[in-house]
């Protein structure tokens, strides 16, 4: 059993910053792209940022500039750090991750974390 367990939501005024976590645990074997995605009211799903396990990282045009992702690879853990945040990034932050488990070393599959809802407003 695997799992994607994002933290560090909340409520910041606008110009604040928030740091999500993703922690993922189970059975795994080895963990390769990794990204967050964000989902507001009334709309879909949508890119916010993608790392791999190298580290190379892509950005949606959105947060370039104030979003970082990183990772530790060693810890099996994701972070967004989110800086001069706006009202529009406020949804819900989900956790993705490309990944093998022991038991099915050879076939990877795509894991999701429950959320974690981010508001921005003063």
């Amino acid at each position: 059993q695997v799992q994607l367990v994002e933290s560090g939501g909340g409520l910041v005024q606008p110009g604040g910053s928030l740091r999500l976590s993703c922690a993922a645990s189970g059975s795994i074997f080895r963990i390769y792209a990794m990204g967050w995605f964000r989902q507001a009211p009334g709309k879909q799903r949508e890119l916010v940022a993608t790392i791999t396990s190298g580290g190379t990282t892509n950005y949606a045009d959105s947060v370039s500039g104030r979003f970082t992702i990183s990772r530790d690879n060693a810890n099996d853990t994701l972070y967004l750090q989110m800086n001069s945040l706006k009202p529009e990034d406020t949804a819900v932050y989900y956790c993705n991750a490309d990944l093998t488990t022991v038991r099915a070393m050879g076939i990877p599959a795509n894991y999701w974390g429950q959320g974690t809802q981010v508001t921005v407003s003063s």
